[in-house]
């Protein structure tokens, strides 16, 4: 009787919360939720193989590190609550990424350089196998931000359990030309040729200027900042989470940060605070001046690339050399109706799945893919080959769990020749823009194809990942899209349902496209061409969760495209 009046009583107070927050409460919505316990209301829309601790909030990874056969993740946490606040440092360790455990806080406000705060920053390997975390301590009410630095109580110990902040903390203070409350997040220090240490702080000056500011060391504890900027861009406004890291020209091998050569690129991403976007720029490292110069072809902050056109912000890359390459992790926050939502489930954010990153061959852009030891979930798979689609046709992906599956799709089309044309006026706007326009269910010639992820039987709700080709004068263009806006039927005006996109620098000599998708009940995780263009979305069905959920790949352009190969997997829970 007590858990019959327990259990009433919890389904009263997620229904009398739907109806408080505008929720479309058709009969069907009703008979699913009444059908479930509050816990478990509260646990629909968790993802299951993406990171996140337990409760709370977390926001950006701070030191990914690969040290002595363990990859330790440390992020962002706050303690007490599921908005952001009381942030510490915690702390995970894993043997592959995917699978993880919680340890203890590894760094949090107690001391005269940090009482106010510890927010972000990165890890450094030293000589002799040491390993150090620079981080950002605030130390008064108004968020004045000085670097300090923290290392391991014990070596000896795998995990590296306990951390101590010495007492010649802080390394670095602002000085006089510098905006005391934009600097922050200290990168990765790498080594020069000269016996130098380096590493960079985000910063703001006058203009909406975004910067990087340069300082140096011979011994890592004396640091002078150096007297040019580094490098910076007028209108783009704070930047956070600096991250700046070579790249191979001739494999898709990592390389360690302190690596410079002829066959290498540069790498400055930026965390934009005015937009939440993580941008980047391919460049040369002028190592006698010390400057980054990036290349003519790039564009500098909101209309340059971006390393995830969704929700991603705050990312970190670190370089693993157990398997030569370079790993970049990154937040997705949340977007349900904030902060009541995050406040009522218990939990706020997650981590996304981490990425094997390199420069794309022509040395345009960088390529991302999930890491090689995700699909260890994989688990039931069923496969599609050789299918036609037709103008407005739709495939069931049956057979597998289509809210925790991983797709693998290549469409095919035998013709260019109705690809729509590129309307001018859409030039100056954001692919998102475009994508917004010329949505899933606009018709077009060579698209809208892709796939209809989260989807519910009869599509009242449904993400659809797509691809639509475009003539743009003497050439084409391919607008990827991850659309939100008819993920669920709740109509909460609050609610955050963007219609997500980039565009694809693919050359479609051969007539293919390929899509991949990680879908997690609340993320859809896409990656086009290969990991050419990626977009993260965050979704909150009402109706297609759990077995209710369904999978489509869709065509609704006159050109007929075929499937030409299609995998699907129902995905395993991750530990943590």
């Amino acid at each position: 009787m007590v858990i019959l009046k327990n259990l009433s009583l919890c389904v009263l107070l997620f229904m009398s919360f739907l109806v408080f927050f505008e929720v479309n409460a058709s009969h069907e919505i009703n008979r699913k939720l009444q059908s479930v316990s509050n816990n478990v209301v509260k646990r629909i829309l968790r993802p299951k193989f993406h990171f996140r601790p337990a409760k709370h909030w977390i926001n950006d990874p701070t030191g990914p590190m690969y040290y002595n056969g363990i990859y330790h993740l440390f992020y962002q946490y706050n303690t007490k609550g599921e908005v952001w606040g009381n942030i510490v440092w915690a702390h995970s360790v894993s043997v592959d990424m995917v699978n993880w455990i919680n340890l203890e806080h590894a760094i949090y406000p107690s001391e005269v350089f940090d009482k106010y705060g510890t927010w972000s920053g990165s890890t450094t390997i030293l000589p002799g196998n040491k390993p150090v975390i620079l981080y950002t301590g605030i130390v008064d009410d108004n968020q004045t931000q000085v670097q300090n630095y923290a290392i391991p109580a014990n070596l000896s110990d795998p995990f590296l359990r306990k951390w101590i902040k010495p007492d010649n903390n802080p390394l670095v203070v602002a000085d006089e030309s510098i905006n005391k409350t934009k600097f922050r997040d200290p990168t990765t220090a790498w080594l020069g040729q000269d016996g130098s240490w380096r590493m960079l702080v985000g910063s703001l000056r006058k203009n909406k200027r975004g910067l990087a500011i340069l300082y140096r060391s011979k011994d890592f504890m004396k640091w002078t900042k150096a007297p040019h900027t580094f490098h910076s861009s007028v209108n783009t406004g704070n930047w956070e989470c600096v991250d700046f890291f070579p790249v191979s020209l001739e494999k898709t091998d990592g390389l360690d940060t302190s690596a410079i050569g002829d066959k290498i690129k540069h790498v400055m991403k930026a965390s934009l605070d005015d937009n939440r976007w993580d941008y980047y720029t391919i460049g040369t490292y002028d190592t006698k001046r010390d400057r980054y110069i990036p290349d003519d072809t790039m564009i500098e902050g909101s209309h340059g690339l971006r390393l995830d056109y969704g929700n991603f912000y705050a990312s970190k890359t670190f370089y693993d050399p157990s398997k030569n390459r370079r790993v970049l992790m990154g937040w997705c926050n949340e977007s349900d109706v904030f902060p009541t939502d995050d406040i009522f489930k218990g939990w706020s954010g997650i981590q996304a799945i981490p990425r094997k990153l390199w420069i794309d061959p022509s040395g345009k852009h960088l390529v991302q893919w999930p890491i090689e030891e995700l699909e260890t979930l994989r688990k039931k798979k069923v496969e599609l080959r050789n299918h036609k689609l037709n103008k407005g046709e739709n495939v069931e992906v049956q057979g597998i769990t289509p809210a925790q599956a991983d797709v693998e799709v290549t469409f095919s089309f035998s013709s260019l020749e109705n690809a729509e044309e590129f309307d001018p006026s859409w030039a100056d706007l954001y692919a998102e823009d475009v994508c917004a326009i010329r949505g899933s269910t606009v018709q077009g010639g060579l698209g809208p194809f892709g796939l209809l992820t989260l989807s519910s039987e009869n599509l009242e709700e449904y993400t659809p990942v797509f691809f639509r080709v475009f003539k743009d004068q003497d050439k084409h263009k391919v607008l990827m899209c991850s659309d939100a806006s008819s993920s669920s039927v709740r109509n909460h005006k609050k609610m955050f349902k963007p219609s997500f996109a980039g565009y694809v620098n693919v050359d479609l000599t051969d007539k293919k496209l390929s899509l991949r998708s990680l879908i997690d009940h609340s993320v859809v995780a896409s990656f086009g061409a290969g990991g050419k263009t990626c977009i993260t979305s965050r979704v909150y069905p009402a109706l297609s969760i759990y077995g209710d959920t369904h999978l489509f790949a869709f065509n609704n352009g006159t050109e007929t495209v075929k499937i030409d190969t299609l995998d699907a997997w129902s995905m395993d829970k991750a530990d943590m």
